[in-house]
């Protein structure tokens, strides 16, 4: 029988998955994953102090920086207690609302980061398309206005996605194939159709990160056929050096996320060990990577960090 009313559905729990065949080496798992989230959450958190303290960065980029680091942050948090939680105390069974919670915040943080990315891009292309006008065109309101709208509408279209759910039937033991919840592994779960999720779930992915990824290749292209009209050669390798940065986060950020998507629609049979994979390169590789990339590649930021361990050294 279905779990068809809201008082049993509370009773609801569903069972997250460790690292297949290597449950006895959790304990010693543990420990790069906690070093990564550790590295994660520090390297954004140094990025946003930085940023914060010094008034070079008081510029759209790095106000745009700042707004991404926060992004991963709340991302790497909202999944540290589960999947440490297994790690550290086999803690798999999640109850359902708390399921639910978790996978709003992972996909609305994840939505959130896909604008920011475009809203660099923009950055990028304004600085380089119109360098004269770029101060008058991204002023403080606009970047809190663009950064309040890409927050508002990560909210808004995330939340329907708990809201289907929960209104669906359970009737078979639930587990999730990550330790972690998301909802192309949830909509797994129902003993009913789902077909109005699917639907929603893939208009939110072409509507959000289909779009974003969209805008940000056009951008691109802009930019580059602005930067082969410089007639200076070191003119264009500044420009693109520029660019370098944000190319490698945008990267970083999609080629992960479009891996464990496809994974789930295309090799829903494949080793239990493969998902486990991708799911850790989705959980850690842009967290973990953004704040190396944009702390080698740009200097303002090193100099920024820097200034943060002079200033704690002199206290």
């Amino acid at each position: 029988m279905g779990v068809e009313n809201n008082e049993s559905l509370e009773l609801l729990s569903v069972f997250l998955t460790g690292i297949p065949g290597l449950e006895a080496q959790h304990g010693w798992l543990s420990i790069p994953f906690i070093n990564m989230y550790i590295v994660a959450i520090v390297g954004k958190s140094l990025i946003m102090a930085a940023v914060q303290a010094d008034s070079a960065l008081h510029e759209p980029m790095y106000l745009f920086l700042s707004m991404l680091a926060i992004t991963e942050v709340g991302f790497s948090v909202t999944t540290l207690p589960t999947v440490m939680g297994i790690l550290w105390f086999d803690a798999c069974k999640v109850d359902f609302d708390r399921c639910l919670a978790q996978m709003f915040f992972i996909h609305t943080f994840s939505c959130m980061e896909s604008g920011v990315l475009l809203a660099i891009s923009y950055d990028h292309f304004v600085a380089i398309y119109n360098p004269l006008r770029y101060t008058a065109i991204l002023t403080l309101p606009c970047i809190i206005s663009m950064c309040l709208g890409i927050m508002l509408k990560s909210v808004a279209l995330m939340t329907p996605l708990p809201v289907l759910l929960k209104q669906l039937p359970y009737c078979h033991i639930n587990i999730l194939s990550h330790s972690y919840c998301l909802h192309s592994d949830l909509i797994q779960l129902p003993c009913a159709d789902t077909k109005l999720n699917s639907i929603l779930g893939l208009a939110i992915v072409l509507s959000t990160f289909g779009l974003d990824s969209l805008l940000i290749v056009v951008s691109y292209v802009l930019i580059l056929y602005t930067v082969l009209g410089i007639a200076s050669g070191e003119g264009r390798r500044k420009a693109l050096n520029t660019c370098a940065s944000h190319i490698c986060a945008v990267l970083v950020y999609y080629v992960p996320m479009i891996s464990v998507s496809v994974m789930h629609r295309v090799a829903k049979h494949a080793s239990p060990m493969v998902h486990t994979l991708m799911s850790s390169l989705y959980l850690f590789v842009p967290p973990v990577l953004n704040p190396i990339i944009y702390s080698v590649k740009t200097q303002l930021i090193q100099q920024g960090i820097a200034t943060l361990f002079c200033k704690k050294e002199l206290i």
